[in-house]
């Protein structure tokens, strides 16, 4: 697996939190595919860590670390990527892919 590393960023600009590119890649790509499957009302936040456990393998799981942590990471990444977003001002935060709105 790879050592080199991807700079993952805040909405907010709160610093910078470096992951290993491999790490980023298969969560990134569980979050996108779990967001997708969520269909037209988008994926409450509070399921994001569970749906994106289910996406990854034994061995991803193994050597990832914290499933919850890289998840939120990452998730914040593809924000400010303007990748996926969440409605505005609404309670409990749901994630929307962006234009599938």
């Amino acid at each position: 697996m790879s050592l080199e590393r991807i700079a993952c960023r805040t909405p907010n600009a709160d610093g910078i939190t470096n992951i290993p590119v491999w790490k980023f890649d298969v969560i990134r790509v569980a979050i996108i595919n779990a967001i997708t499957d969520a269909g037209q009302d988008g994926l409450l936040f509070s399921e994001l860590t569970g749906e994106v456990r289910k996406r990854l393998s034994a061995s991803e799981l193994k050597d990832l670390g914290s499933v919850g942590w890289h998840t939120t990471t990452v998730k914040l990444e593809l924000e400010v990527r303007g990748e996926i977003d969440r409605v505005a001002g609404k309670s409990p935060q749901r994630l929307f892919l962006v234009g599938k709105q």
